[in-house]
């Protein structure tokens, strides 16, 4: 897992012929291998969509045994802080310590969006996927 990977919510659509290759992270998200965040943002750009970047990043702890299960444990906890409103994220930091033994690591992502429109849509109180789902 690198810095600035691309991570997708299940259900994010992407547009034509952009199909990169993805490993599913946890449940809900996949994470684009082999493509940095900027290179992705030019591609989906090129097709004619957009690639939001937004504030309100999520950030938090995991713990673990081995430098890595702590920050698979801490990116889990970090995508369920992301809105369900977006589609997308941006792995933005990892830092890992080690305490008597134990791991701890804190992962920062950053809520990205996905979309063919240029504006976001006004959120409902319900949230989009609940809409969806009716």
């Amino acid at each position: 897992m690198k810095l600035h990977s691309v991570l997708l919510r299940d259900g994010c659509t992407l547009p034509e012929r952009l199909d990169p290759l993805r490993a599913r992270v946890c449940n809900h998200w996949t994470i684009v291998e082999e493509i940095p965040v900027m290179v992705f943002d030019a591609m989906v750009r090129q097709a004619g969509w957009h690639f939001m970047w937004l504030q309100d990043a999520s950030s938090r702890r995991g713990f673990g045994v081995t430098p890595e299960e702590a920050t698979a444990h801490a990116l889990v906890r970090a995508l369920g802080g992301i809105s369900r409103r977006f589609n997308a994220a941006e792995l933005d930091g990892v830092h890992v310590k080690k305490y008597l033994g134990l791991y701890v690591a804190n992962v920062t992502v950053q809520p990205r969006q996905i979309q063919e429109n240029a504006s976001l849509e006004p959120v409902n109180a319900a949230g989009p996927l609940a809409a969806s789902a009716r």
